[in-house]
């Protein structure tokens, strides 16, 4: 089929990429020329696996290409894709749903040729209601234009798989012929025996946000009974496995340390709080705020680690490993590693931060820290070093291997990786969030 992306950022570049590889031809659109010229050179503005080698691949064999036209594609493809970013608004916490808006009314004006508009974006419930009105506004009344709604479930970090292979494909149509439309686009994915759910605008809209609700409530759930076990004694990683054996709750997002981060979770908690607010339903979403709440508290308990740890920061070297929200990956939007990095710097400490990807975009947005370009020079002269993204770079560190490397013997295990027994019995002073070798705290210090 002839399709096109508008919107070439993170969703956008990856959806088309992933639709060339599934044998489309395929022109990703977006208003920003020079990134529109480095994706025809085959170069990403971040950080996939496996996403460049689809990309050189596919632009290489002229499946896949990039333009700034609207009226090149208007004419020319069947189906839109809009993969263009819903953010926070500045001072609210509503989503920002004018780049979609805008996207949808230059498609109306320049598509020449019946053809189906297929909404990516994570949205508030109603918008695609809004964006018909839009689209009537705006279209050329003989042409015919449909629209669906077909949310995103990408993980960074795997999001080619999560394309390819997907575990399930939602979509929201109000006409059998788009739904057909949308199931030829999604063959390979039919093939593969994925579910196909269909369903109504609003439900597509919700089911991301739903989901993105649901994972951040497991994940401050479990930080939340870490503070229970960092006063008694208890160890947060045995009880999330007596916990994750139950079928009904499962081990996935049990893991208790620093929470989330990125440009997801956060942000689409906030919004779907927002806009059950403005739905008068403040009270079904209201504990969203308390799971924020927890998750943020993560971020002051691993600085009071190493306050603990060093008695005083001010004048220590302290050496952050990650930048990055999570590996595999180079975000560093809403990152508590580069926040936990910040707070650090903030007290006074000298602090040396090393990610194997996020290096370059944690200096752009905070560049009065140090950053090294290895492991090795972050850690060498460090007092102090916390593993703050899980990277399987830290993961395989030993207590042995790092003691050659740093004259440090005090680490504080942000993301609950390794055995504290080991790292103690190796010499180190060791501490993690949620375990027995972590010193108590009193959150009601934070006034949160």
């Amino acid at each position: 089929m002839k399709i096109s992306v508008i919107g070439t950022g993170y969703l956008g570049a990856t959806h088309a990429a992933c639709l060339a590889e599934l044998g489309h031809d395929v022109v990703g659109l977006d208003t920003d020329p020079l990134k529109i010229e480095s994706l025809a050179a085959g170069e990403l503005p971040f950080f996939e696996p496996g996403l460049a080698e689809l990309l050189n691949r596919h632009v290489g064999t002229g499946r896949l290409r990039f333009t700034t036209s609207y009226e090149e594609v208007g004419a020319w493809a069947e189906v839109h894709f809009l993969g263009v970013g819903t953010p926070q608004r500045q001072g609210e916490g509503s989503a920002d749903t004018s780049f979609v808006e805008a996207a949808v009314r230059s498609l109306a004006e320049t598509i020449t040729r019946d053809a189906l508009i297929v909404g990516k974006s994570t949205v508030p419930v109603g918008t695609t209601q809004r964006l018909r009105e839009v689209l009537r506004r705006h279209q050329d009344p003989s042409v015919e234009i449909g629209l669906a709604w077909n949310p995103e479930f990408l993980r960074e970090g795997f999001a080619v798989q999560d394309t390819l292979h997907p575990d399930r494909i939602v979509v929201g149509v109000e006409d059998a012929a788009h739904e057909r439309t949308l199931k030829a686009v999604y063959s390979a994915a039919e093939e593969q025996g994925v579910p196909f759910i269909v369903t109504d605008f609003e439900t597509a809209e919700l089911v991301k946000v739903a989901a993105n609700a649901f994972l951040a409530t497991k994940i401050s759930f479990i930080n939340a009974l870490s503070e229970i076990t960092e006063t008694v004694g208890g160890d947060i990683q045995t009880l999330a496995a007596g916990l994750g054996l139950d079928e009904r709750i499962g081990p996935k997002f049990l893991r208790a340390g620093l929470g989330f981060g990125g440009g997801c979770l956060p942000k689409d908690i906030r919004a779907l709080q927002a806009r059950a607010s403005e739905l008068g339903h403040e009270r079904s979403m209201r504990f969203l705020s308390e799971v924020e709440d927890i998750n943020l508290r993560r971020r002051e308990r691993a600085v009071f680690l190493a306050t603990a740890m060093l008695g005083e920061l001010r004048g220590k070297k302290v050496a952050a490993l990650g930048a990055a929200f999570k590996p595999n990956s180079d975000d560093v939007r809403d990152s508590p590693a580069l926040d936990v990095a910040v707070r650090l710097f903030d007290a006074g400490a000298e602090v040396a931060v090393y990610d194997p990807k996020a290096n370059f975009n944690a200096a752009r947005r905070f560049p009065r820290l140090r950053y090294e370009e290895s492991l090795a020079a972050a850690v060498a002269d460090a007092d102090l070093i916390l593993v703050l993204t899980e990277w399987d770079e830290f993961k395989s560190m030993s207590p042995e291997s790092l003691a050659l490397l740093t004259p440090a013997r005090k680490i504080v295990d942000a993301r609950n990786v390794f055995s504290g027994d080991r790292w103690n019995s190796a010499g180190w002073e060791f501490a993690a969030l949620g375990r027995k070798h972590a010193p108590v705290f009193d959150y009601a210090s934070l006034g949160v």
